[in-house]
This record gives C-alpha cells, sequence and structure tokens, in this order.
C-alpha cells in the first residue's frame, strides 16, 4: 500500500490517524461516527482481551451477557447516571419499516409499529444489569456477585477519531454486587490495580492510578478510580476506570438482600471497565514516525522470520531453514507462553516486507538468505531501535536468546515511555507557575504534579488551560499542603493534564 510518510512534529492528529490506516488497524465505517477493527487491530485487542479475561477469572469473575436495549423506564432509574448519558443516547422508537407508497423502492419507519416503551441502545449496562440482579439475590448467602460482560456500547459522540473516540465501541464491564462497603471497596481496588499491572506489565504503558475528583466521577458512582497515561503529545488518556457504586444504583433499582441478622439490606456495588481506547493508548505511548511499536506481549507476532533469495535452489533451502527455525522458537517459552512466530513466504520484494512489519510493530525481524545460511548467522532487527541497526547472531544460538530478546525489547519500550513522562513532568507549587507550565501557545506540556482540593473551585480556575485533574496518586507518600487554588489542606499531591 501507498506510504504517505507524517511525523509526530508536523501534525500529531494526522500523524496518528496516517498510523492507523498505514497499520492497518482500523478504518472510518460507512455509518457516521462508527469504525472498521481490521483483523491486525482485532488481533492486538485479542490479545489484551485474553489477558485481562485471564486475570478477571484468576480473581473468581465469571462472563456473561446482557441486552443491549435498555427500557428507558430503568435508564431513568438511577438519575444521576441517566442525566451524565442522556445526551450520547440512541434511542429505538419503532420496531419495523415498511415500503414507502409515495417513493418506489424506498422504505419508512412504520408508524403502527411504534414501541410501548422507548428502549436506550446501551450505553453502559448499569441500569439492565442491576435489574437483572434484583432477581439473582435474595440472601446474603447469594453474594456476592462477580460478573463481566464483553460487549460494544453505543454514545453519540460528535467529534470521533478511531479508537479514542467513537459512536461505538468494544469494551469489558465488570458488574459486582456485595453484602458489605468493605467488601465492595476492596473489590473496586482489585479491579484497579489488575489494569494498572496489565497497563505497564503488557501494554509497557506507565500509569499513575488513585481517585478522581468529585466533579470527573462516574454518573452515580461514590468514588471513581482511574489509571492515567501520558502519551506522547504530552496529554493524559484515561485508560480504565474503575467505580465504587455504594449503594446508589441498588437502592435506584430495589436490590435488596436478607444479611445474617436477618435484617434487610442494599447491596454494595462496583463497576469497572477498560475498552478498544486502549488501542489508542498503545499507539500514541510507543509509535514513532516510521509506525506502530509493539510491546512483545501484546504483539499478535512476536518475531517475523524474512526468507531472502533470488533463486528456486536459494528458496527452497532458505525456507525450509526458516520452518526449522520456526518450529524451534515455538517450542520456546517467554513470560510462561510459546513465543508467537511467523514466517513471512509471500511472493512479493523484500524491502516491502520489512517496511510493513515496521509499520506494524512486530518487535523482533529476523532476516535469513543464502549467505547468512552459508555463515550460520541471521540477521535480526529490533523494533524499538532504528531500523537498520541490526544485530548478526549465530543461527543455532538465536531459539535459546529469543526470550530474552524478548525481555530486553518489552523492558526498553516500558523505559523510553517512563523517560518520557518523567522529561515532560514538572511538580509545582505557586499558582503563577502552572500558567507558565501549560503556555496557551503550546498544544499542552504534560503533567505537573500540585496540591490542590477537590473543590469546584479549583476546576474552574483551571478551566482557561484547558488542564483538568486527572487522579490523586494512590501509591505516593503523603506530602501534606495547601491547595494553591482554595488554601484547603491536603494531603498528597494531584497530577493536573490536558487529556484525551
Amino acid at each position: 500500500m501507498a506510504f504517505e510518510k507524517v511525523t509526530r512534529a508536523q501534525d500529531y492528529s494526522k500523524w496518528y490517524n496516517h498510523l492507523v490506516e498505514n497499520a492497518d488497524l482500523a478504518q472510518h465505517s460507512s455509518v457516521r461516527g462508527c469504525m472498521v477493527i481490521k483483523p491486525y487491530g482485532y488481533a492486538i485487542w485479542e490479545k489484551m482481551q485474553a489477558e485481562l479475561d485471564r486475570r478477571f477469572k484468576e480473581t473468581g469473575h465469571q462472563n456473561a451477557y446482557f441486552p443491549l436495549f435498555v427500557p428507558k423506564s430503568l435508564f431513568e432509574a438511577e438519575e444521576k447516571n441517566a442525566e451524565g448519558f442522556a445526551k450520547e443516547c440512541a434511542v429505538v422508537t419503532h420496531y419495523r419499516l415498511e415500503n414507502d407508497p409515495e417513493n418506489s423502492g424506498k422504505l419508512r419507519v412504520d408508524p403502527k409499529a411504534k414501541l410501548e416503551e422507548e428502549l436506550v441502545v446501551r450505553p453502559t449496562s448499569e441500569a439492565i444489569i442491576w435489574n437483572t440482579y434484583k432477581g439473582w439475590i435474595q440472601s446474603y448467602r447469594d453474594l456476592p456477585i462477580l460478573v463481566n460482560q464483553w460487549a460494544n456500547v453505543v454514545r453519540w459522540e460528535m467529534r470521533t477519531r478511531l479508537f479514542l473516540r467513537t459512536a461505538e465501541f468494544l469494551w469489558q464491564e465488570g458488574h459486582t454486587a456485595h453484602a458489605t462497603e468493605e467488601e465492595a471497596i476492596q473489590e473496586t481496588l482489585q479491579m484497579l490495580d489488575i489494569y494498572a499491572t496489565f497497563a505497564e506489565r503488557d501494554l509497557a504503558i506507565p500509569v499513575w492510578k488513585g481517585p478522581k475528583p468529585s466533579s470527573e466521577r462516574f454518573p452515580g458512582a461514590v468514588e471513581t478510580y482511574s489509571i492515567e497515561a501520558m502519551m506522547q503529545d504530552g496529554k493524559a488518556l484515561q485508560a480504565g476506570t474503575s467505580h465504587f457504586l455504594g449503594q446508589n444504583f441498588a437502592k435506584a433499582q430495589n436490590i435488596t438482600f436478607t444479611d445474617k441478622t436477618s435484617q434487610e439490606a442494599f447491596c454494595w456495588t462496583t463497576s469497572w471497565g477498560v475498552s478498544t481506547r486502549l488501542i489508542g493508548g498503545l499507539i500514541m505511548t510507543h509509535a514513532d514516525d516510521d509506525g506502530l511499536v509493539l510491546p512483545p506481549r501484546i504483539a499478535p507476532e512476536q518475531i517475523v522470520l524474512l526468507p531472502i533469495y533470488r533463486s528456486d535452489e536459494d528458496q527452497s533451502a532458505v525456507l525450509k531453514c526458516c520452518h526449522k527455525l520456526k518450529e524451534q522458537l515455538e517450542q520456546s517459552q517467554w513470560r510462561n507462553e510459546n513465543i508467537r512466530v511467523k514466517v513471512d513466504d509471500r511472493d512479493m520484494r523484500g524491502g516491502d516486507k520489512v517496511w510493513q512489519h515496521i509499520k506494524q510493530g512486530v518487535p523482533v525481524r529476523v532476516e535469513i538468505g543464502p549467505r547468512d545460511l552459508a555463515a550460520g548467522t541471521v540477521s535480526i532487527a529490533r523494533r524499538d531501535e532504528p531500523p537498520k541497526q541490526k544485530l548478526t547472531m549465530p543461527l543455532e544460538d538465536f531459539p535459546k536468546k529469543a526470550a530474552d530478546l524478548l525481555e530486553s525489547v518489552q523492558a526498553n519500550i516500558l523505559k523510553k515511555a517512563v523517560d518520557f513522562r518523567e522529561s515532560h513532568s514538572s511538580t509545582i507549587d505557586k499558582k503563577a507557575e502552572i500558567s507558565e507550565f501549560f503556555d496557551s501557545k503550546q498544544d499542552t506540556s504534560g503533567f505537573a504534579y500540585v496540591h490542590v482540593a477537590d473543590d469546584p473551585a479549583v476546576a474552574e480556575a483551571l478551566d482557561p488551560l484547558k488542564v483538568t485533574v486527572r487522579c490523586t496518586p494512590m501509591d505516593w507518600p503523603e506530602e501534606p499542603g495547601k491547595c494553591l487554588y482554595t488554601g484547603k489542606s491536603v494531603q498528597r499531591r494531584s497530577v493536573i493534564s490536558r487529556s484525551y
């Protein structure tokens, strides 16, 4: 395919869009605001899905599926949730089309097929799930309910960008019910930790995790926690959220149970989720001007073998070597999984193959030609290093060292992201310095670590700078100080930034 190179420095938004297109990840669909996730992009999502699903099940969660449609009355039951999503909702009012008698060959909505109650296309599933749980729960013996759903949701976004914000997207949403407040809070924090570990260990994306200010909470939640990552334009991406819902949704849906003292009580509930937005975060954290850079943990293929030959005789020998090497590599393990290897034996120019794998971010490329066979070596290129920088290694040693090589690539990609965040962050103790840090002449500057209170006055003061409080990191040590805008005492610094 033709490749128009656009650098991040030239136009960050155009660079992102070109990268998604040229890495063959996704494209805009004929439905306004929606995307088609292409096979390579979906393969990345499947890797994310598989790893998260494994972790969810290890902590006792089960998968289920709930309807796409939510009766309007159920959606309205939790007022804050309904108000928070109302402007993004698609609504089904009729259930049938008919031939248009005034326009031959066209269809129209059948006016006789109007629904008795309108259906909301789920922007999130709290309402339908809690209403379902009500029939599942009678006694404390029925608790906890630990359920996750892999699904699609619809939020009628006006301004869209592939993976980051589309009218329909894929995600997982966990919804749990508990007998005690303590157990629900523990669940909320456990899932936050799972997201943070997954982001850093698998996606090589360093994150800060902690509670968000009240102005940024999920509608209807008592507390919202998030993981916040810095993209290469310095903006924050909310990469995952975990919500402690208290008893708000239980009271709205009248979800009660008989406790151990035979008293009736409302359940304590949580919800948590990540979406295909993670693919956008992966791109904007690691990609360069040549294309995608994938951490080996999440790459569909970790190693691609590229046979190079000119004659039929060379082709036979080189391909035989490549397939034997593939078998050896697939018997090797890295981080308790078999190494994923592909032999690219397509009938096309070697340079075109190489360039495609660079654009698609394959962690390790291995070239094998007649000269390599004669010398008993392989030529290795790492995606986390410049394209022309290569390593020569004895062929027989490569299967033994492949796992260490992948570990090195994974660690280096994470280190680069951590170093970038550190070099674009600043600890600030004066209000005037915040305006200077987020200079209006710049698109963004990075993260500022400041003392701010959870107060509407803070959000109001930061709004002209297009900056918000992202979270107050829980892992940071206490550092008591005064809010720069209200003077109120706070125990920790918070992260403030521009964001997606």
